[in-house]
């Protein structure tokens, strides 16, 4: 398999932020404490340091989820309608570390803020809502594909990418 030029690293990096950017929803994995496994959706904010934060409500089974165990998997993928080939979409997937922001934690009035922002009223009418849940979500690992053969590794550190390359024995 070819060598990535550090140029196209760099130009790959750029894409895989301009795909989460254009994205308003990430699709979210979850697990209840008998590891039974669920897959929904929450529109997200992203802080300066790569934290995204979600507010679900209690009536949605992955906040349950969220509230008994601290891990989840987030996916933002290309739109089939912009996809050239359906086996190899272009994706980013991270593996997170969960923490509730409770109402009486500092950070919870600005993020609240910034989805209202982002979101608009609708936001201002459920943080009148006792049951919905603001979370942090901060990505411990991630993997980019562009397609076949075009696997990477985020470096959260320095967001930069690491091509993946298959341990092939002879």
């Amino acid at each position: 398999m070819e060598e990535i030029n550090p140029k196209e690293l760099e130009n790959m990096a750029g894409d895989y932020r301009k795909l989460i950017a254009s994205q308003k929803t990430m699709l979210l994995s979850t697990a209840s404490l008998e590891n039974v496994p669920e897959i929904s959706f929450a529109p997200y904010v992203r802080d300066e340091a790569g934290t995204y934060y979600i507010y679900v409500s209690e009536l949605a089974r992955h906040t349950a989820n969220l509230l008994q165990n601290q891990r989840a998997s987030i996916l933002f993928i290309r739109p089939e309608s912009e996809s050239r080939n359906l086996f190899a979409r272009e994706r980013a997937v991270f593996r997170c570390r969960v923490a509730e922001v409770v109402r009486e934690d500092e950070t919870y009035p600005n993020r609240i803020d910034a989805l209202q922002e982002e979101f608009g009223e609708v936001v201002g009418i459920l943080r009148t809502l006792p049951d919905f849940h603001l979370f942090a979500l901060q990505p411990e690992s991630g993997q980019y594909v562009v397609g076949f053969g075009q696997a990477f590794s985020i470096n959260l550190k320095d967001d930069t990418l690491q091509h993946i390359t298959p341990n092939r024995k002879s």
